[in-house]
């Protein structure tokens, strides 16, 4: 209203002005104005104009911001005015150039470099701007989804040795490190907001806002000081596609994100598009306080890299500059949805490609399109297998069907075959599942629980009653008898001929039948009761892989039934999976079966899960690391047996490589 009543005051005509008379004459009782706004801010400053009063009312600029952008910035020149020579960014006394050398053709970039002020000197503190300029990036990143919920930060450091800035004595200012508060809407934010502190994590000045505390980060803003001394700037946040990136591994024990071959590598510096980027992950922790450790070592062990994932979590990157970390962290988000969509496709965002693209040197890759981890000076470190599959002939990626391969060949990718794990619950709704090797690691059974067994074994066969002792021999010297091996046989027949006491006997049989790794049903009740007491009292708790519990969810979500077939006793199961690292898990269990069903290795022992649960054997999934078992399984009819991959399980042999495999049980689910 206020701009219009000014336009119309200088296009009014004499006639016209007369009608207005009485509202711009100084002796109009200010009763009659009944909004004190009206008079102050619109009709004195119109009567300005009309009577050539007008040196502020026609300030370029009135009412704006920076007092000096014309209000029409809509149009050509308002445009020019804006855009011309007003940056957009809170500038501080030192600038900016590209990351690199200054030659506009290089291949990959270094290091970020300051100079003359891209500024015009203008009285403002470097304190006052840089408090500033964190606001308008924390605003920043909130708009991008980075910052929501008043998470993520960002610190900026000045002054130190090198610094153009003097004290009143002309020496160096010394180090200030400018840190974003917790708790408080990024987007928000202003510059009062800031706290101001020195290299030894010191408060010297407070924000003028009362009542803010210090972010969680701020340790880390620290380390990352401490450990790359060029560093002028650390931002932190939560965005969506740093925290997916560290899921790309489903079983969560990955320590780095590795890319290759994307143009946007040459944001993150360091780093051109035929590169190896490394990007380390740690783990996270209640409190951002506590990654500190984890940090520094992952800084330290990857000093190419100028950010660090935090698994579930987001991002810390920084930079020699404000702009240089602001730069890498959106290069770095570019590459981490790239990848996330590379994969829903398909392709393998940490292979080379094999054709279609150039390469330095062949010595990046090997025969199968693998990719060449590098070190800090570019040399090829180490290399990551890509299995190889024959479509219509052709060799192909396992992950390139969709990606520079033939119309045939995209064709065959999208035909199941039969070495395809099945996928829950379109191929069947029934689950049966191993433990070592599939849901629990293998070392947990031999290292943890045997080891539990033997080294309490005198104390509770002292502790029990001969009746017990009897029962349990009983069904000891039974399994004996049974044992197919006939030197496995001898010795555990052996170990208790002259010995006379019923106890020392039991100790004797079940240390010989431990050692030679023999299943039975009666030496597994005998330490299925031992490990209760030790799941009961917390000594012992039951090992899961990180891929279990969420598939187990998801089951019960699809109305997928899941069975567990071990050797164990169904004793020894219940008890480990109702206390186990994840929690108790009985409740996603539908059945248990042990040896009472039959050996792992006969077919007829599938037959008799499947008809305990009134199924067709067709109808299930069978998931194990045992070559054998899975054979025994393939005869009785089960529909799908699969092979499990773990850290620690046994090498697959020919017949092995014969079955449908998987690294996470979570692939069985479609993921």
């Amino acid at each position: 209203a206020k701009q219009l009543l000014t336009i119309l005051a200088r296009r009014l005509t004499t006639t016209t002005t007369s009608l207005f008379t009485t509202f711009f004459n100084n002796n109009t009782p200010a009763a009659t104005i009944t909004n004190p706004f009206l008079f102050t801010e619109i009709i004195n400053p119109a009567k300005k104009l009309m009577t050539n009063d007008n040196a502020e009312a026609v300030k370029p600029g009135a009412g704006w911001t920076n007092g000096a952008i014309a209000p029409a910035s809509y149009t050509r020149a308002g445009k020019v005015a804006l855009y011309g020579s007003n940056r957009r960014w809170t500038a501080l006394n030192t600038s900016w150039t590209r990351i690199g050398t200054g030659n506009p053709t290089d291949a990959r970039h270094e290091a970020s470099f300051t100079g003359k002020s891209m500024s015009a000197t203008d009285g403002i503190d470097d304190a006052t701007a840089v408090k500033c300029l964190i606001s308008q990036m924390c605003e920043s990143f909130y708009n991008k989804g980075w910052a929501t919920g008043t998470s993520g930060g960002v610190s900026i450091r000045i002054g130190g040795p090198t610094s153009t800035s003097k004290d009143s004595t002309g020496t160096a200012a010394p180090w200030r490190v400018f840190v974003a508060p917790s708790g408080i809407q990024k987007e928000d934010m202003i510059g009062e907001d800031i706290f101001e502190m020195d290299m030894e994590q010191n408060i010297v000045q407070k924000p003028v806002t009362e009542g803010l505390r210090l972010s969680a980060c701020t340790p880390l803003w620290y380390v990352v000081y401490k450990n790359r001394p060029s560093a002028k700037c650390v931002i932190h946040t939560h965005s969506l596609n740093a925290q997916m990136a560290t899921l790309l591994d489903p079983t969560e024990q990955s320590d780095v994100f590795r890319v290759t071959h994307l143009e946007m590598l040459k944001g993150v510096g360091k780093h051109s598009y035929d590169d190896v980027l490394e990007v380390p992950i740690i783990d996270n922790r209640p409190t951002e306080d506590m990654l500190s450790d984890q940090m520094e070592a992952a800084i330290q062990k990857y000093p190419k890299c100028n950010a660090v994932l935090v698994r579930r979590h987001g991002i810390f990157c920084w930079g020699d500059s404000w702009e240089q970390a602001k730069t890498q962290l959106e290069s770095f988000d570019y590459l981490f949805e790239s990848a996330i969509k590379m994969r829903q496709m398909g392709v393998d965002f940490s292979a080379i490609p094999k054709v279609g693209t150039y390469r330095s040197s062949v010595e990046e890759k090997d025969g199968n399109g693998s990719c060449a981890a590098q070190d800090k000076d570019g040399r090829v470190s180490k290399k990551r297998k890509v299995d190889e599959v024959q479509a219509s002939g052709v060799s192909a990626t396992a992950v390139s069907g969709f990606n520079g391969m033939s119309d045939v060949n995209n064709a065959a990718d999208l035909v199941r075959g039969e070495n395809d794990a099945p996928l829950l619950p379109g191929d069947a709704k029934i689950l049966l599942l191993d433990i070592e090797g599939c849901t629990t690691s293998i070392s947990f059974v031999k290292d943890v629980l045997f080891p539990f067994v033997l080294e309490n074994l005198d104390s509770y066969v002292s502790s029990i009653s001969d009746e017990l002792v009897e029962k349990y021999l009983t069904k000891i010297i039974s399994d004996i008898e049974v044992i197919k091996d006939g030197d496995v046989k001898d010795k555990c027949s052996a170990a208790g001929s002259g010995v006379v006491a019923d106890k020392e006997k039991l100790k004797a049989y079940v240390r010989q039948m431990v050692a030679c790794d023999v299943k039975a049903t009666g030496l597994k009740a005998l330490q299925g009761d031992m490990w209760k007491s030790g799941y009961e009292s917390g000594e012992l708790k039951g090992h899961i892989y990180p891929d279990f519990k969420p598939m187990l969810e998801w089951c019960k979500d699809n109305d997928v039934k899941v069975s567990i077939y071990s050797s164990g006793s169904i004793k020894a199961q219940k008890l480990l999976f109702g206390h186990t690292t994840g929690g108790d898990l009985l409740p996603y269990l539908t059945s248990y079966f042990d040896t009472t069903s039959g050996g792992k290795k006969d077919a007829a022992s599938y037959k008799n899960i499947a008809n305990s649960m009134g199924v067709s054997p067709s109808e299930i999934v069978f998931v194990s690391d045992a070559e054998a078992e899975l054979v025994a399984a393939r005869e009785a009819g089960i529909g799908h047996p699969v092979m499990s991959i773990r850290p620690g399980n046994a090498v697959l042999t020919d017949v092995g490589k014969t079955f449908p495999k998987i690294f996470s049980l979570m692939q069985i689910c479609g993921y």
